[in-house]
């Protein structure tokens, strides 16, 4: 069998983000699985090779054109979520997106099998693309192997030092999209904080130092408001080697989202030794397991009970660790890979 995989993700502005990571590490475990029958053709100008059995579309845009309506091959598709649907007045497409919604759409009838990362987006796909349930098939996604337990102190003090992190902290990694609930997090942080004075939330992600963001003015305003400038921490792009002694660091890590397709950043958390709180709904539950301390996202004071019962209770923390420990071995990219190519194999 011949595959053919669109690396075009990762020479655009997604490489950084999820589409890339996942297109990466996907062709990474497919190298080195080494699966007899089986070679990988890597194409990013998207002249497809004549000899391929299967083109794999690893990124579905819903309001851009990135799937052509005419398959000169067989084809798969991922489709990690349908978060702009769920939450179509936070995610306007405007006419013109409309319009490619309705071609994108159009040309996933001719797609041979849909690849998706929870049965939750399973369930979206199917409700709001109107593709067809069976040809749907859930390939969990992994943290990657970098992301581990760090046992060198001097380096854990050296990252520590660096970004100037204080000695205990709450850490939430990601977007500021809405569906993440950033908003809601820092909300419940101050809730938190009114008998805790000096523990610190810290951000990650690129988009907290882009001003021009609304999503971010919108995050700085809360801040100013609630008079949290001195324990708020927002850092921007972070190397993944850096990334990894943050987690290892944090005291506790929280995703408060509304929606997630699945939620990478809860595995990478557990995988580095980082007590989990998370949301209860969506695809979050599925990524969690019994690993996490879950809240109800619509609710400050839910949010704010779960960081509390994990932060001043050092039994659960060392409890969640260990659940966590145990919990991460259920997710690997190999299993991807494997997952991926028996998707590959039903439609060949």
């Amino acid at each position: 069998m011949k595959v053919a995989i669109d690396t075009s993700p990762l020479k655009s502005g997604h490489q950084y983000r999820g589409i890339g990571v996942y297109t990466q590490n996907l062709v990474e475990a497919f190298k080195k699985e080494r699966i007899s029958n089986f070679h990988l053709q890597l194409i990013d100008d998207k002249k497809i090779p004549d000899d391929c059995d299967l083109i794999h579309y690893p990124f579905f845009d819903l309001f851009f054109l990135t799937l052509p309506l005419k398959k000169e091959k067989p084809a798969v598709v991922t489709i990690h979520d349908t978060i702009p649907l769920i939450f179509p007045e936070h995610y306007p497409p405007g006419v013109k997106g409309n319009l490619k919604f309705q071609i994108q759409k159009f040309s996933l009838k001719n797609v041979k099998a849909v690849i998706t990362d929870s049965e939750n987006s399973k369930k979206d796909i199917f409700k709001y693309l109107n593709y067809p349930k069976e040809r749907i098939f859930v390939v969990p996604l992994a943290q990657g192997k970098e992301f581990k337990l760090i046992k060198e102190k001097s380096l854990l003090d050296r990252i520590q030092k660096k970004y100037q992190l204080p000695e205990e902290f709450l850490l939430y990694v990601g977007d500021v999209n809405y569906n993440k609930n950033v908003l809601g997090l820092i909300k419940a942080f101050a809730e938190f904080k009114k008998d805790h004075k000096n523990f610190k939330l810290v951000l990650v992600g690129k988009a907290f130092q882009d001003k021009n963001l609304k999503e971010t003015q919108e995050i700085i305003k809360l801040i100013n408001l609630l008079d949290l400038n001195k324990n708020i921490i927002r850092l921007g792009w972070i190397p993944q080697e850096d990334l990894v002694g943050i987690y290892n660091l944090a005291t506790v890590y929280c995703q408060p989202s509304f929606y997630e397709g699945f939620g990478l950043p809860v595995l990478e958390a557990m995988a580095c030794g980082c007590p989990v709180v998370a949301a209860n709904v969506s695809s979050l539950p599925e990524v969690c397991g019994d690993a996490a301390i879950m809240v109800n996202p619509d609710d400050i004071n839910s949010i704010a009970e779960g960081i509390r019962r994990v932060i001043c209770d050092k039994a659960r923390q060392d409890m969640l660790k260990k659940r966590g420990a145990e919990w991460i071995k259920n997710f690997s990219w190999e299993k991807v890979a494997q997952k991926t190519h028996e998707v590959y194999q039903k439609v060949v």
